[in-house]
């Protein structure tokens, strides 16, 4: 792509991430969930490809940049999909698309872009939606739940609190507890199950389907937990590429009602 053609599709991506919601409500069909993808343009184009179908909603969890061979052209091809298929494929914010409000490390694709593409990628990514539910009990998000009363309250989230650093940068720790405090090693925000147990609750769902965690697929609290990964940037930590499937004509009560695929 040219220079000129990456700043109309951020110019066309900008507008039509204005006009979606910050908590994406997916309503019918099967909704395909992915993980972080990291640069994997790979991993990206063979979902796009098997699953991007009429019937179907995908649904990326965010961190689509940084540590993999291939970010530009990652993020570049997802903005792209997003345009074509607007009501059927979704882009949540992670971590790795916060620049414009937080600083991480690696970010070898923020470092590699000049400054106007810097702010212009950060200014449009930062309009990402945070978080997407299903009638059926699924609540998605790139890291942890957010300290709300209820779904209406996502919508109220602004990049930057503590509420959105909850959902981009937190983790979870299979241990009780509520808020474990800070890792001293990463700077993220740790949760246990309390935490888990007290906001999905408020939320009034069963599952949460997550990423941003390399230990993945894993399932803790009682399989109402899952965390996947979509990237081959890791391939030590997460030797296989996992994605979530869920029917929203089935009830989800548990990570056993969900169908888990290798791509």
């Amino acid at each position: 792509m040219t220079r000129k053609d990456i700043q109309e599709l951020l110019d066309e991506a900008e507008k039509r991430f204005a006009e979606e919601a910050k908590l994406i409500r997916l309503e019918s069909g099967e909704v395909i969930f992915v993980g972080d993808t990291h640069g994997d343009l790979e991993a990206t184009e063979e979902i796009i490809r098997k699953y991007l179908k009429p019937e179907n909603k995908l649904v990326f969890l965010g961190d689509y940049v940084d540590r993999g061979p291939a970010s530009l052209e990652n993020i570049n091809l997802l903005l792209q999909q997003k345009l074509k298929h607007p009501n059927g494929l979704f882009l949540l914010m992670g971590n790795h698309e916060g620049r414009a409000v937080m600083s991480f490390q690696p970010s070898d694709f923020w470092e590699g872009l000049d400054a106007r593409l810097r702010q212009r990628y950060g200014e449009v990514l930062s309009r990402l939606p945070l978080a997407a539910s299903t009638p059926n009990g699924v609540f998605a998000v790139h890291g942890a739940l957010p300290d709300v009363s209820g779904l209406e309250d996502v919508e109220r989230i602004e990049p930057g609190s503590a509420e959105w650093h909850q959902m981009i940068w937190g983790d979870w720790q299979d241990r009780d507890g509520e808020d474990l405090g800070i890792d001293p090693c990463t700077g993220r925000p740790q949760f246990g199950r309390g935490w888990f147990e007290r906001i999905m609750s408020r939320l009034g769902k069963n599952v949460l389907i997550r990423s941003h965690q390399l230990d993945a697929p894993s399932v803790m609290y009682d399989r109402r937990c899952l965390t996947i990964f979509t990237s081959s940037s890791y391939t030590y930590y997460v030797p296989e590429r996992t994605i979530a499937l869920v029917d929203l004509r089935t009830e989800v009560k548990s990570v056993d009602d969900i169908r888990i695929e290798i791509v």
